[in-house]
């Protein structure tokens, strides 16, 4: 039984109570007038000046003293137990890697964020760090890819690192080119070394395999065969579009588009599924939704402690049961009267 006013505390026996009800009848009881013990003597003249009356004035801080030891006891009987509770959470996080297309097509200024162009690759780092801050239980690297793959951020738990890391994730750092064969290998590598319940590989480009030696198809089906789970998403909107380098030439990108084919074979093999994003939203919905596909399995069990403090009221009723019988046999003794 929980203390109404004391939250934190509880009786474990509380039924115990019942017998405080006893002890008002109790000193009642004692405290009732009797006969006063008399010695019939025939010299009562002599015993006089030395009797002293049966009921004395201290004799109530006897019955108190009684009375106190028992009201412990029976508190003490009850079992007042401070409870100590905490919510202990178990999770099985899983691994995550991100293979992002770091071409120089990711360049192009086709999203709006706030109303202002935007590059792809800005873009979806963007939406990325919102993504890893909503997993924090999941180790999430990434591998960045253009002619040949790289990892700006390997696979870790330390998403404050990550985070901070993300610039790193760039054109220009690889020679140009798309090799999404030799992105999904080098993800698949990373997630093969992680001892997780299960591997995820998110995979974005805007445009078609055109390097490497590693076909996608290939890559995919090497990686299922790992346990990962693949998604593919194609960013960007098909057509011509202009590039503006880092040091501020511009460039046409000729016929830009991804291969939509592929992509869904990837992710079909990849026993995911294919994403499409030509703005901002669509591609924060996507993460969204594979946020929602990929739950991380999070156990709630609420432990109490108890701990006794019985003795605390125990130690006392003894101690003043112990002073009850010690006044009574010394400053509280009794004298009979004379008869």
């Amino acid at each position: 039984m929980t203390l109404p006013l004391f939250p934190d505390y509880q009786l474990e026996n509380p039924w115990w109570l019942l017998l405080l009800l006893g002890l008002p009848l109790l000193a009642w009881f004692r405290g009732r007038k009797g006969e006063a013990p008399a010695l019939a003597f025939p010299m009562v003249g002599l015993l006089g000046g030395i009797s002293r009356p049966t009921r004395q004035s201290h004799g109530g801080f006897a019955l108190n003293l009684l009375h106190g030891s028992l009201a412990l006891a029976i508190l003490g009987m009850a079992r007042p137990q401070k409870i100590t509770s905490y919510d202990e959470v178990k999770t099985e996080g899983i691994g995550i890697c991100v293979a992002v297309d770091v071409s120089l097509s990711m360049l192009i200024k086709d999203f709006f964020i706030g109303g202002s162009r935007v590059n792809r690759i800005d873009t979806a780092k963007r939406v990325l760090r919102d993504f890893i801050k909503g997993r924090p239980n999941d180790r999430i690297g990434i591998v960045a890819f253009a002619g040949a793959p790289y990892t700006p951020c390997p696979p870790t738990l330390d998403h404050d690192w990550l985070l901070k890391n993300m610039d790193r994730i760039q054109t220009g750092i690889m020679e140009d080119g798309t090799a999404i064969g030799s992105g999904i290998a080098a993800s698949a590598r990373r997630l093969d070394q992680q001892v997780v319940k299960s591997k995820v590989l998110i995979l974005m480009t805007d445009g078609a395999n055109n390097s490497g030696k590693l076909s996608p198809l290939d890559a995919a089906r090497l990686a299922a065969t790992l346990g990962i789970r693949i998604y593919t998403i194609g960013v960007g909107t098909p057509g011509m579009h202009l590039i503006e380098l880092p040091n501020g030439q511009v460039i046409n990108s000729g016929r830009d588009e991804f291969d939509e084919k592929s992509l869904r074979e990837i992710a079909k093999i990849g026993n995911g599924a294919f994403f499409k994003a030509e703005d901002t939203s669509t591609l924060e919905q996507i993460f969204k939704t594979i946020d929602e596909m990929e739950k991380t399995n999070i156990q709630h069990r609420k432990i109490i402690n108890t701990e006794d403090l019985f003795f605390w009221l125990v130690i006392p009723a003894a101690l003043l049961a112990f002073l009850h019988l010690l006044w009574k046999q010394t400053v509280g003794r009794v004298s009979p009267v004379v008869a």
